[in-house]
């Protein structure tokens, strides 16, 4: 008697269980979204999320909201989001740097395989070795050569330890021998605020954080990492071209949810964030910053965040980079 009690009473809690997350799903979103910015405002992933915010949450019914948390290679930031309730309503605008190649290096207390699903790319960006107007090697060769004449190496500014930035320095040391002295920072609007003020004479970040910059002649860029030319700067030659092998960098930025976060909610942030990402005004904005716009489906986004996250750790390995 009481053992049947036992299963009635499971089933019920199990028939309410079931019935309060098909509403939660249903009604979703019935209250503000917040979007985690781990990284300091005013660099590319701040520009990227800020342009599509407004107009999701236009499309949603409710307020999205960009909460910036910087720090530890975006690590704080994203663990609060692996932490947070898997419910919709606590997203991560993540990107490969912090992610898929500081995680390789630092090991937080989160995995960004397992502990947050991916919702859908928003861009890709291809990265820039740049330079202070008074530093006088103009190609990678000079760069290389300037290199070997400083004790200590010559210093580059990146988002911070562990991010892509970081990375294509330290490929750039293991694939031309050149003398980099790596010089972190909370993101990549502040490494570019010193490059600019002359305290360090490289940076190495995505071109829509520097855009401007080059463009009124405070920063020089010497290379781009992706395989192509970039359209918006169709003069300067790419990493493969100033003869470093096999050098094709891209860094994306893309939303993740907490790991558990049911598929009709994720699915439904997927489908509204590509919508946006279609509006003219968000494409144009977008592809003139040096963004290339996505807003691929969950699966796919999944897919290319495992595959980027095993190619990094091949990558960190060779270079023997180890946790400090």
């Amino acid at each position: 008697m009481i053992h049947n009690l036992i299963v009635r009473l499971a089933i019920i809690f199990i028939t309410c269980m079931g019935a309060t997350t098909a509403l939660a799903e249903a009604t979703f979103p019935s209250k503000p979204i917040r979007i985690i910015m781990p990284f300091s405002p005013g660099g590319g992933g701040d520009m990227v999320v800020r342009s599509v915010a407004d107009r999701l949450g236009k499309r949603l019914g409710v307020p999205v909201i960009i909460d910036s948390r910087p720090g530890a290679s975006g690590f704080i930031g994203a663990q609060m989001v692996a932490e947070a309730p898997a419910d919709g309503y606590t997203l991560l605008m993540g990107f490969d740097g912090s992610l898929v190649v500081a995680t390789n290096v630092l090991k937080p207390p989160f995995h960004p395989i397992s502990d947050l699903a991916a919702v859908t790319k928003l861009a890709d960006s291809p990265l820039l070795v740049l330079a202070h107007p008074s530093f006088r090697p103009s190609s990678i060769k000079e760069l290389v050569d300037a290199s070997e004449t400083t004790s200590d190496g010559l210093p580059y500014g990146s988002a911070g330890r562990g991010t892509t930035h970081h990375l294509v320095g330290e490929l750039l040391t293991l694939k031309t021998g050149a003398k980099l002295l790596h010089v972190p920072y909370k993101g990549g609007a502040a490494a570019i605020v010193d490059a600019v003020g002359g305290q360090i004479p490289l940076v190495i970040t995505v071109l829509p954080t520097a855009s401007a910059f080059i463009k009124d002649g405070k920063l020089r860029p010497i290379a781009v990492t992706s395989r192509e030319r970039v359209a918006a700067l169709p003069d300067v030659p790419t990493m493969m071209e100033e003869g470093v092998p096999d050098f094709d960098v891209m860094s994306w930025y893309g939303i993740f949810a907490p790991a558990g976060t049911p598929p009709a909610i994720v699915e439904k942030l997927q489908s509204n964030i590509a919508v946006v990402l279609e509006d003219p005004q968000v494409r144009d904005l977008y592809l003139k910053a040096g963004f290339i716009p996505s807003g691929n489906n969950p699966s796919e986004f999944a897919a290319q965040v495992q595959a980027d996250y095993q190619r990094w750790a091949q990558v960190v390995k060779a270079v023997d980079m180890q946790p400090e």
